[in-house]
């Protein structure tokens, strides 16, 4: 397969595909030492920014490595899956053990760092998920996790923020599923408020370690409840 000169626009995507195919197609096996970046921009048609953009990408897909002083080497011949595959195809039970680590560290960290008016957002969210307890277990699920997101974002961390917004698609579906089987709230439309209440107070007190101490309950409480399906 020839690479051949590449169209004008967008110059980075094309590079990076064109490459991407002629190490997924065995043109360049693993191990191969890839052209250096004058010789890539020539064939390629393109700058040398280019190249090192396209070459960038590929690292991050897993397919190449630079090696100080030696140059890019082939050291896989597909890429690596991303983050939102590898949850769409997790356990619900994995998803969750990293859930906890993540939320309870948010906790803690919204404890020491909520402002006012995080606390009035996370006071709402407790206020919609007990008025969301004459609702439908979707409803009270999606209040639920309203609740927990309010909280995770008073870490005023976008990186946490960003990961627990992750999970969300794939937490709802679980924790809805699990509501109907366990007809949890069957006895209790409004499941877990005495907690919620409670990491609310912990969180407004600025109490770190009771925010922690009962968010981490709660959590694996729901974990060994997924467990057990």
């Amino acid at each position: 397969m020839s690479l051949g000169a590449l169209r004008a626009t967008p110059l980075v995507e094309q590079a990076t595909e064109r490459l991407r195919a002629q190490i997924t197609e065995g043109t360049w096996p693993v191990g191969t030492k890839l052209p250096g970046e004058n010789a890539l921009a020539q064939i390629l048609g393109v700058g040398r920014s280019t190249v090192r953009e396209a070459l960038r990408a590929l690292a991050g897909a897993g397919l190449v490595q630079a090696r100080q002083g030696s140059g890019v080497f082939v050291i896989a011949s597909e890429p690596r899956e991303n983050w939102a595959t590898q949850l769409r195809q997790a356990a619900i039970t994995d998803v969750y053990e990293v859930r906890i680590l993540i939320e309870v560290e948010a906790a803690q960290l919204a404890a020491q760092r909520r402002t006012d008016d995080d606390l009035t957002v996370i006071e709402a969210a407790l206020a919609a998920r007990r008025d969301a307890a004459k609702g439908s277990n979707a409803e009270f699920v999606d209040a639920d996790i309203a609740l927990h997101a309010a909280v995770v974002a008073a870490a005023h961390n976008p990186v946490l923020t960003g990961l627990f917004g992750e999970f969300i698609p794939l937490l709802r579906q679980a924790l809805i599923d699990l509501v109907d089987l366990l007809q949890l709230r069957s006895g209790e439309p409004n499941h877990g408020d005495d907690g919620h209440a409670a990491l609310t107070d912990a969180v407004a007190r600025g109490d770190s370690e009771a925010a922690g101490d009962l968010l981490r309950a709660e959590l694996r409480q729901t974990l060994g409840l997924l467990q057990s399906l």
